[in-house]
Parts: structure tokens; sequence; C-alpha cells
């Protein structure tokens, strides 16, 4: 089970950095991302990470602006966000995606989710 941490509301242009625990497995073995639900809208993949932490993708709205870490030592995943946007706003999930060809794909790989974190950005 999949655990997310340290959304927040925030103003335009400020910045958060998301965590992402999975007790009891190695979070290095296998390709995670971060996922997010607006509400009305369908979920979405923002950024993933291949399991030898080499590997990045992001959807094109918040490259540039969001960056997927992995710290191994900690066993924990990270999403900063930086220049949040009020389109940024919406409940971000955690979860193994697919790995074709053992890099990452904006594609979960169950359709399990945990609790999510939630992200409002709001003058």
């Amino acid at each position: 089970q999949f655990v997310e941490s340290g959304g927040g509301a925030v103003q335009p242009g400020g910045s958060l950095r998301l965590a992402c625990k999975v007790p009891g497995y190695t979070l290095s073995a296998f390709a995670i991302g971060w996922f997010r639900q607006a509400p009305g809208k369908d979920r979405e993949g923002v950024a993933c990470l291949s399991s030898s932490g080499h590997v990045t993708k992001y959807k094109d709205a918040v490259r540039g602006r969001f960056t997927i870490s992995r710290d191994d030592a900690e066993n924990t995943m990270y999403l900063q966000m930086n220049s949040l946007k009020p389109e940024d706003t919406a409940v971000y999930y955690c979860a193994e995606v697919e790995s074709p060809q053992k890099m990452c794909d904006l594609a979960a790989r169950s359709d399990s989710w945990g609790q999510g974190t939630q992200v409002t950005i709001s003058s």
C-alpha cells in the first residue's frame, strides 16, 4: 500500500514536496510514478522514475517545474513541485508504473490506490 504525504495549500508560484513510502517494500525494485486527479477529471500520470533511477518521464504540463526523485536510504520517492499553478490542484497519488524495456511509463500497473495527498493552489 502506497502512502503519500506532503500536500497542502499554497499560492500560485509556490512550491511543495510530496513524499511516497511503501511500507515493507523496496522502492528501487520497481518503476514508480506520481499521478493526480482533479475534481471531475480522470486520473492522469504526472511523472515516473525507472527502477534504476536513471530514467524519468514527465507530463508535458509539468516538465521543467516538477522533479521526481528517490532516496534509497530513506526508501522514499519524492515529487518536488515548483512554480505551482492553479491547474495543478488535485489529489496526488503514487503507484507502481509500467516499465517497458526497464524504463518507465505514465501508466499504473494496477488500479489499487492509496489515500493520496491533496494539493491546492489558490490565491
